[in-house]
This record gives structure tokens, sequence and C-alpha cells, in this order.
């Protein structure tokens, strides 16, 4: 140990040397006299190159036991109350979760309203509606904008057939007035030829 002790002040040049820390460096304890004459950069050089001087190898630190923890993690090991530190909120907070349904939800608006699926008024209504919590997801609120637009549709053909009936009326009304003014022009006609018949 004493002629380890007396090459220490080599450890630095030949870590220097070496480009590794002093705790890398190994001095072969057999050639502790070789070792300790060697006094420039030049010797310890030398005395890599016979091996007498070796950079010790990295140590091993394996990521192999994490990577399989992590898989069985993926699959719901090891996540049971016992392994729980924080509160629910604080393993997954709840704006969190807000701020991601909100994103997906205003996501669709944008992208049906892009699309002419939905017109800007809707947009703006379900919006708003989204953002009141009245929607769970975004199946709930793809559901909610087909029944919405189906009853549009609904309303939009019994408007139209309410107009075809109201037109249809007012046509057929037209008609009639059209035939009575016709009759009593005839009937007056009629009266006036047989006043004037009874006057000559």
């Amino acid at each position: 140990s004493s002629g380890i002790n007396a090459e220490w002040p080599l450890r630095p040049g030949a870590a220097s040397v070496m480009k590794c820390g002093r705790k890398k460096v190994w001095l072969d304890p057999n050639e502790a006299s070789e070792i300790s004459n060697a006094n420039s950069r030049q010797n310890i050089k030398k005395l890599i190159k016979d091996g007498l001087i070796i950079k010790k190898p990295q140590t091993v630190h394996s990521r192999a036991r994490c990577r399989k923890n992590r898989e069985a993690r993926r699959m719901g090991r090891h996540t049971g109350t016992g392994k729980r530190k924080g509160t629910a909120n604080a393993r997954m907070p709840e704006k969190v979760i807000w701020m991601r349904r909100m994103r997906v939800l205003r996501r669709l608006l944008k992208k049906y309203r892009e699309d002419k699926k939905i017109d800007k008024h809707m947009y703006h209504a379900l919006y708003l509606q989204s953002k009141g919590n009245i929607f769970k997801n975004k199946r709930v609120l793809m559901e909610h904008i087909h029944k919405k637009k189906a009853e549009s549709a609904r309303l939009k053909t019994l408007q139209e057939q309410a107009e075809a009936r109201r037109n249809r009326s007012k046509a057929a009304h037209e008609r009639k007035s059209a035939r009575n003014a016709q009759k009593n022009a005839e009937m007056f006609a009629h009266i006036e030829d047989n006043v004037a018949e009874e006057e000559s």
C-alpha cells in the first residue's frame, strides 16, 4: 500500500492523459517502483501503452429492471392503494383532465364548422355548452350534434310542408274568389239584360 500511496501523485496526470476521473485509474501494484519513477506525461503514456496503468471500465448501471417495471405498470401492475403517495388530484390533476376534455371538444367543434357540418350559430351555442360542462366526452357531443341536426331538418321539413299547404289553400281561395266574381258578373249581366228587355 505504501508503494501505491507513493504513486498517488501520478493519478491526476494519468487521469488527464486518459481523459477520465482519478478513481478510474488503475496502477499495477506489482510494478510500483517503475510507476513511481514516471515524472512526465510522456512516461505516463509509455506506462499506459505497456499496460501498467489502465483505465477501469465504466460501472454498469442497468435499466433492464426499470424497463421491466415500467412495462408492468403500463399493464396496471404495482399501482394499487399501497403504492400511492399523493392524493388522486396530485397524481392526475382535475384541471389537466378538464383542459384535455375542453381541447378535444373544441377541436371537434372547429373541425365540424370548417367542414360545414354545423353553422356558426350552432358552433357558438355548443361552444358555450361545452364550457358549461354539458358534454361528458366527444361521443356525447357528436350524438347531441346529430340529434340537433335531425331535429332542425325535421322542423325545416314541417315548415316547408306548412308553407306548401298555405300556398295551396291560398291558390284555391284565389280560384274560388275568381269563380265567384265571374258568377256574380254573369248574374249581373243577365239581370241587366232582363231589365233592358222589360223597359223596351
